[in-house]
C-alpha cells in the first residue's frame, strides 16, 4: 500500500530543462518510481546523453525535446507535438531556468526580459497548454514549478531572477486557486542552495561558499537528487490534497534566524 501511495506507474511525466542538474535528477527521479518521461532542454547532446542515461538506468521510455523556451510563442506547437508523441502527459514541471548576476542598475532591459521570458513566462505558457489538454481529455494532474529560496527573500545581483521566482510563486498559488475544480494541483519545490552548473561560479567562491555553509542548518549544499521525494510526492497519489503551495528544500535555511 506504501509504495503504491507513491507510484508513478502507467504515467508519463514531462520535465522542462530535464537535461542536467535539478531538472535531470527530477526526471530520473520520476522514472524510478515509474513514470515514462519527456525532457525539454536547447543542447541536443546534453538532451540525448540524458536520454540514454535515464532509459539505462530505469527501463523507462523517455523522449527527448531539443527547444529553447524562450520562444514562448512556439510553446504551444511544441506541447501538442509532445503529446503526438506520447500520447498522454499526466505531470508537468517546469524546471528550466536562467539567471544573470549583475547589479540591478547594470541590467539592460533584453536580459531582464530572457530571464523572465524563461523562468517565468514559459512556465505560464506551459502550464497553459497543459490545462487545456487535460481539459480537453477530461483528465486531471499535477504541475509542479521549480521554484527558488528567491521565492521568499532576495539578495543582491539578482533583481531579475529573484523577480521571475517570486512571480513563480503566485502563478503556482494563481493556478492551484483556478484549476482545482479541474483536478489539476499545482504546486512548487523552493531549492535551497544545490550543486548544479548554474550554481558553480558561487561554489568556486571561496567567501560565498563558506557563507552558504554557515547558514545552512544541515552544513552543506544540497545535491539535485535530494529534491526527488518531495517532486515524487507532489506528482503522485500522495499529494491529491496539496496544492498551491511551495515546500523549500533547504537544509534548513529558511528556519535559520
Amino acid at each position: 500500500m506504501g509504495s503504491a501511495l507513491f507510484s508513478l506507474s502507467g504515467k508519463t511525466a514531462l520535465v522542462t530543462g530535464g537535461s542536467r542538474g535539478i531538472g535531470f535528477a527530477v526526471a530520473k527521479g520520476l522514472a524510478e518510481h515509474g513514470a515514462d518521461v519527456a525532457i525539454i532542454a536547447r543542447d541536443k547532446k546534453q538532451l540525448e546523453a540524458a536520454r540514454w542515461q535515464i532509459q539505462a538506468d530505469t527501463d523507462k521510455k523517455v523522449w527527448p525535446f531539443s527547444f529553447d523556451l524562450a520562444d514562448t510563442k512556439a510553446i504551444e506547437a511544441l506541447f501538442e507535438n509532445i503529446i503526438v508523441e506520447t500520447a498522454a502527459i499526466d505531470v508537468l514541471v517546469n524546471c528550466a531556468g536562467t539567471t544573470v548576476r549583475a547589479p540591478a542598475e547594470d541590467v539592460d532591459a533584453n536580459t531582464w526580459n530572457r530571464v523572465i521570458e524563461v523562468n517565468l513566462t514559459a512556465a505560464f505558457v506551459m502550464s497553459q497548454a497543459f490545462f487545456r489538454h487535460q481539459r480537453r481529455a477530461g483528465k486531471g494532474g499535477k504541475i509542479i514549478n521549480i521554484g527558488s529560496l528567491m521565492c521568499h527573500g532576495a539578495r543582491p545581483t539578482n533583481a531579475p531572477y529573484a523577480s521571475s521566482k517570486g512571480g513563480l510563486l503566485m502563478l503556482t498559488k494563481s493556478l492551484a486557486v483556478e484549476w482545482a475544480k479541474y483536478n489539476i494541483n499545482v504546486n512548487a519545490i523552493g531549492p535551497g542552495y544545490i550543486t548544479t552548473e548554474l550554481t558553480a561560479p558561487l561554489q568556486a567562491d571561496e567567501n560565498f561558499n563558506k557563507w552558504v555553509v554557515s547558514k545552512t542548518p544541515l552544513a552543506r549544499w544540497g545535491q539535485p537528487e535530494d529534491l526527488v521525494g518531495t517532486a515524487v510526492l507532489l506528482a503522485s497519489s500522495a499529494g491529491d490534497f496539496i496544492t498551491g503551495q511551495i515546500v523549500y528544500v533547504d537544509g534548513g535555511w529558511l528556519a535559520l534566524l
